[in-house]
């Protein structure tokens, strides 16, 4: 399952051209993890290949594309789990790392650490020879649109709620689980902010014994509301179906103030989204090589 991000967009604010090309990358990055799944490779491998697809699209607010903060600059955030035992890694404020979610991958794999943030976390990037692009690759014509119109009124970030964050969830062929999200954050974000995204248990979760649950929305209030982490546990502890549980959390969230939207999937296959806005771009592809990706809250 896959999601390019939730937020307050009907369908009849989006242009045509514009609905083909969300439609088309998600369908390019269903492929992406499909191809890897349907072949035996692990749900980690998924996951990280089927954001990549969406950081490297302008339609979506991660890697290219990424909102702009105040001043004018592009802070990446993405974290990465494994089900099968807990391993994590996570980034926050990277600025030259084309595929921050393989940075992330880097993070759980070469590292010590579980989150590393801003210069450090670029720094590790170079020495471990990840992919780096400049700042023209990031940033695009729309979110600097966007930029000057939150300043024009007034400053108040993500004046639009256009939650443009992406994020996967797979179960492999061994039985094991895994999510993955990345993000721009919201516009005109100041001091250094941080989302939920890359916090473990706010925004990416994966547990064998629970579900893998990624996120999109309001960040705030996911962290406030421990998003991912409270689903898993439904889900574990109290044996909620995984759209009972996601339902459950997500009307929580929405109680405090905040919306947005998740996916999530377990170990035997079942898979759920729930989200509290006009749209959840977001795609789900299985086994039988049956799938369905939709856009808009009308078209389930």
């Amino acid at each position: 399952m896959i999601h390019g991000g939730a937020g307050a967009i009907a369908r009849s604010q989006t242009r045509p051209e514009t609905d083909a090309g969300l439609r088309a990358a998600l369908n390019a990055a269903l492929d992406a993890g499909s191809t890897i799944l349907l072949a035996g490779g692990t749900s980690l491998d998924a996951v990280e290949a089927a954001v990549r697809v969406l950081e490297d699209d302008p339609h979506f607010n991660a890697g290219r594309g990424s909102a702009f903060t105040y001043d004018g600059a592009n802070e990446l955030d993405a974290a990465i789990m494994s089900g099968a035992d807990l391993r994590a890694g996570s980034i926050a404020g990277v600025t030259a790392t084309r595929n921050p979610v393989t940075l992330a991958r880097a993070v759980m794999e070469e590292s010590a650490h579980v989150l590393l943030g801003r210069e450090g976390a670029d720094a590790f990037s170079r020495e471990h020879g990840l992919e780096q692009a400049d700042a023209d690759w990031f940033a695009v014509p729309e979110r600097r649109r966007q930029l000057d119109e939150l300043r024009a009124n007034g400053g108040k970030f993500d004046v639009d709620m256009k939650y443009g964050t992406v994020g996967a969830v797979a179960l492999d062929q061994s039985g094991h689980i895994a999510a993955a999200t990345s993000t721009g954050g919201v516009t005109g974000k100041r001091w250094g902010r941080i989302g939920d995204s890359p916090l473990i248990g706010a925004g990416t979760y994966a547990d064998d014994r629970g579900a893998a649950v990624s996120c999109t929305g309001a960040g705030e209030f996911f962290i406030r509301e421990s998003v991912a982490f409270q689903i898993n546990a439904r889900v574990r502890f109290l044996g909620e179906t995984l759209q009972a549980a996601a339902d459950t959390v997500m009307a929580e969230v929405k109680a405090l103030g905040g919306t947005g939207g998740v996916i999530v999937t377990d170990v035997r296959g079942r898979a759920a989204w729930s989200f509290t806005t006009a749209s959840l771009y977001r795609g789900h592809a299985g086994s039988d090589r049956e799938r369905k990706v939709a856009l808009y809250d009308d078209e389930d």
